[in-house]
């Protein structure tokens, strides 16, 4: 028999989730353990009822099942059950780890690993903090777990793939129903560069309930969560507290007080989150080591019109933000002298890349907030 048949036929028993999956798995070892068991044994198991009794009593290998098993194999989709030695480690920790998992990908070298999430309908200075964050994490060795959502999601993805670093993606439905459908070469780009997993069949649409599950594999994945932009209600707000369930850390990058988009990342910080500045925050509160070769703090790639500056000014751009920000700032940022990045400053004011505020501030122009990655 198919070793995949006994995680599949145990995946489909209706009733068993996967609390209740790892409880009977703890007790006897594997699915073939399972229900070669006696029912006395099977019913002294917390949770089991003599309805559950009788739905593994009836569970039947399907055609429906080796098929989904040949598909996978024909569409280069590995199937990673939860005794795999790829299986993510820390995923398996939590209470409710999936049975199985499809993976488009290379599952292995995942940590250590940050997830970061938050709003779908993202400000630019979202985006652009966030690419920021995901660069400088993945040139620490960090891994950039999220969802593939618009917003947020895809700012991550994207920031560590231009960091050179490795990010895997979680999906609210099945690999064969990439969800949004625009994030299709994205999807691909990640598979190249990470991973891409589900714990829905390959066919599952992205159907309301599955993203709340899905949130609760981009945190177990991970050491911590970090939040970018979370209104109020935000999904990404689950996220964060699943990550403390399963015993994580939280983080969360505080935004403009007047934004509604930011009353859930400040209202995590007000309980106990903690505020993320840069990622040195983030890599201090979970002990990683920055490597010597990783470039942390350097200028970040910057595409767009931008480009075209000369790398002193594409330099000082990088570091600039939506907000304003002050000279002694820019200048421990840059590491430049005053004096010099006054000069660089008043280049990138001419050709109407920054503005000068009160207070002796400076910012992106409108126009520029989307161009810097």
């Amino acid at each position: 028999m198919d070793r995949l048949i006994p995680w599949m036929l145990l995946k489909d028993v209706p009733g068993i989730g996967c609390l209740l999956a790892k409880r009977l798995l703890e007790r006897f070892g594997s699915p073939e353990g399972i229900f070669a068991a006696a029912d006395r044994d099977l019913l002294a198991v917390e949770g089991i009822s003599s309805k559950l009794l009788e739905a593994l009593r009836g569970a039947r290998v399907t055609d429906k099942i080796r098929r989904e098993i040949d598909r996978t194999r024909d569409l280069g989709i590995r199937l990673v059950p939860l005794s795999d030695p790829d299986y993510p480690a820390l995923l398996r920790e939590i209470p409710d780890p999936p049975l199985i998992l499809y993976c488009k990908g290379n599952p292995r070298n995942l940590a250590p690993a940050v997830a970061v999430v938050g709003s779908r309908n993202a400000t630019s200075y979202g985006v652009t903090t966030t690419r920021h964050m995901a660069v400088d994490l993945v040139r620490c060795g960090v891994v950039i777990v999220s969802g593939l959502a618009r917003g947020i999601d895809t700012a991550a993805h994207e920031g560590a793939l231009m960091g050179g670093g490795r990010t895997a993606a979680v999906l609210g439905s099945g690999l064969e129903r990439i969800y949004p459908a625009e994030n299709r070469r994205l999807f691909d780009r990640i598979v190249e560069q990470g991973c891409v997993f589900s714990e829905f069949c390959l066919d599952a649409e992205p159907d309301g309930f599955h993203f709340p599950m899905r949130n609760r594999i981009i945190s177990g994945l991970c050491l911590g969560t970090l939040v970018v932009e979370a209104s109020k209600h935000s999904g990404s707000l689950i996220t964060a507290r699943l990550a403390l369930e399963q015993n994580r850390e939280v983080f969360a990058v505080p935004g403009n007080i007047h934004s509604f988009k930011s009353t859930g990342t400040h209202t995590l910080i007000k309980s106990g989150a903690k505020l993320v500045e840069h990622v040195g925050d983030i890599l201090e509160e979970l002990r990683i080591g920055v490597p010597a070769a990783s470039g942390f703090g350097a200028a970040w790639p910057i595409d767009g019109p931008l480009a075209d500056l000369d790398p002193e000014e594409a330099h000082v751009a990088a570091h600039l933000s939506v907000y304003p920000m002050v000279m002694d700032e820019l200048v421990r940022r840059t590491k430049l002298s005053a004096g010099k990045l006054a000069a660089v400053l008043m280049r990138l004011e001419i050709k109407g890349v920054c503005r000068k505020a009160p207070g002796n501030q400076y910012a992106l122009c409108p126009s520029e907030q989307g161009t810097i990655p």
